[in-house]
């Protein structure tokens, strides 16, 4: 005799058997994320207060200008920074997670009635293009680094201020976040089933290594660049702008 099937349970969103306030951890994201990011987004539409001295912010960095260009000089550079961050890795599952329960958290049910597709459908299928914002991200850290060092110098002569250590500091942490990606490790020796067989086996080994340690705090390298990069414009806005001054140390 044949049975009658078994009629599938609904899924609420949220529904767990967890026993901990597993929400606790989406808090600090939206705080952080969201709020960086309507903060950068301001700033980069602002279109002043981002040079004093020898400090640029990283936000305007390279600084572009054309005569045929009348918006911000950060809205020429926005998309590459940008890109490398929100295809991030780790920064997708934490938005993904956070603004879009998808799904909430670990064990925590998302609503039954959503169709799962992935990212093989616009406009998450961009998120595949990771790796060339990567290549982008690099070249910018460079600039970054030649930003750093020329806020050494005030008016032709060696010096250290409060600001430059703010830079030094912020393009440290940018590089750490951008060297610790999982697509560079991958790049370096991830693809690899046998290093020795390879060409430049040894040193790619030791590079993949290296880049094995990095990518284990990738998650820590992404939130203190986050903050890093935020604050450090937010200080040269406030020097431009006049709202304090610049202490200087050496």
């Amino acid at each position: 005799m044949a049975s009658s099937p078994v009629p599938s349970r609904t899924t609420q969103l949220g529904e767990t058997q967890r026993r901990d306030a597993w929400w606790l951890e989406l808090v600090p994201i939206i705080i952080l994320f969201g709020g960086f990011g309507i903060y950068a987004t301001l700033r980069a539409f602002e279109g002043k207060f981002f040079e004093w001295g020898p400090y640029l912010s990283p936000f305007y960095s390279p600084l572009l200008s054309f005569h045929w260009w009348k918006f911000s000089p950060a809205l020429l550079i926005l998309a590459a920074p940008l890109g490398f961050r929100t295809t991030c890795y780790y920064y997708r599952k934490a938005y993904y997670r956070a603004f879009f329960l998808d799904p909430p958290a670990c064990a925590v049910s998302e609503s039954s009635t959503r169709k799962y597709r992935g990212e093989t459908a616009f406009p998450f299928i961009l998120q595949n293009v990771h790796r060339y914002f990567l290549y982008l991200a690099i070249i910018f850290i460079c600039f970054l680094w030649y930003d750093a060092i020329k806020a050494f110098f005030f008016d032709g002569r060696f010096g250290i201020g409060v600001g430059t250590l703010i830079m030094l500091t912020n393009v440290c942490l940018l590089t750490l976040y951008t060297f610790s990606c999982h697509s560079l490790r991958h790049i370096v020796g991830g693809k690899l089933d046998c290093f020795s067989c390879s060409t430049f086996g040894k040193p790619r080994h030791s590079a993949w290594n290296f880049l094995s340690l990095l990518n284990e705090r990738h998650m820590l390298f992404a939130w203190a660049s986050l903050i890093s990069v935020g604050f450090t414009d937010f200080y040269i806005r406030m020097l431009a702008s006049g709202v304090f001054k610049d202490p200087r140390l050496l």
